[in-house]
């Protein structure tokens, strides 16, 4: 089985609290019991963009930890997400939510959950139960 990484599980396993970073590893590890684990490009990008983060260090960790790492996103991948995306934007709008906006990389990394095995690791539920209704999703 795979099961498709957000950038907020990896940020969450860096983080220095303890209880946060220890869940965030066993998530990783069941994910690694199931199958294989794969992050989407905009994964790589999100994480590189961060200070204080180098793209070597980023590279090292998608290298130690056996994570793959999707460079190439087809077509339906990119026609999903635009689609997820407008119609987040009309929820938004429609429903006045005063709430987080929203960036396309979001909808990339779901719609290339959707893509390879229908199951995304995250701590943004919300956001992916209402643009992705088929998608499984793992939490901690």
């Amino acid at each position: 089985m795979i099961t498709a990484v957000d950038t907020n599980v990896i940020i969450a396993l860096w983080d220095k609290d303890p209880s946060l970073s220890a869940s965030a590893q066993h998530a990783l590890e069941n994910g690694f019991n199931r199958g294989t684990l794969i992050a989407a490009a905009p994964v790589v990008s999100e994480l590189i963009a961060a200070p204080g983060r180098s793209e070597a260090f980023v590279n090292k960790f998608f290298e130690e930890t056996g994570i793959l790492v999707e460079w190439e996103l087809p077509e339906r991948v990119w026609r999903l997400a635009g689609r997820a995306f407008r119609d987040y934007a009309e929820r938004r709008h429609r429903l006045r939510d005063p709430g987080p906006r929203r960036i396309l990389a979001d909808f990339l990394i779901g719609a290339h959950a959707v893509s390879v095995g229908q199951r995304l690791l995250t701590l943004d539920t919300r956001l992916y139960r209402a643009a992705f209704p088929s998608l499984t999703l793992d939490t901690f």
